[in-house]
């Protein structure tokens, strides 16, 4: 796990710690000390720590004049033991929409198990970007098959076209463009 990186191609873009409305301004991740580890194995050094003890991320690009925020996450998303959903909603979304953000592109291809608990904070995220969406890309299909059992999938757009983005060949705001535009096709259906 420590050779996984997060997508590092929209660094010259947008670095969240250099973002002085982002809820991670000023953080500081090492080049070359590992210090965080899930069950033991370290991780990247430059995955960044909300808190939780199996799930780490990424915001890779935040726009706020388009109110959108693509967040790349590591892990075990650990509801059950661990409250992640408490933990990401409190450090993260919630700064994020006191900024305007109010659309959420989450990428979880690195996020490698799911254990629900109640769907609480998934409905107050929901609440909270009532004119926007929370939209999650590349999960593995066992992880959303868990969400859709715990009714995150009432809360989260998951599934069909989402799945088949190769969101990494685009731009920040091509793929808030492209999965806007899904969304809004379902929305319409």
């Amino acid at each position: 796990m420590h050779d996984i990186e997060p997508f590092y191609n929209w660094l010259e873009l947008y670095s969240a710690a250099e973002d002085p409305r982002s809820p991670l301004y000023g953080a500081e991740n090492s080049l070359l000390q590992y210090t965080h580890t899930i069950y033991g194995y370290y991780i990247h050094p430059q995955w960044d720590d909300i808190d939780s003890e199996t799930l780490f991320l990424k915001i890779l690009y935040a726009d706020y004049d388009l109110g959108f925020a693509v967040i790349e996450f590591i892990g075990e998303w650990n509801d059950a033991l661990h409250n992640d959903i408490m933990k990401l909603k409190r450090n993260i979304i919630d700064p994020l929409v006191q900024e305007g953000i109010k659309h959420f592109i989450l990428i979880g291809e690195n996020v490698f198990n799911f254990h629900g608990s109640e769907d609480d904070y998934y409905e107050e995220w929901f609440e909270d970007v009532e004119e926007g969406w929370i939209a999650a890309i590349s999960f593995r299909d066992f992880v959303l098959s868990e969400m859709r059992s715990y009714n995150i999938d009432s809360y989260v757009n998951t599934g069909g076209t989402l799945d088949e983005l190769h969101w990494r060949t685009y731009t920040p705001k091509r793929l808030f463009a492209l999965v806007n535009s899904m969304i809004q096709k379902r929305l319409g259906a």
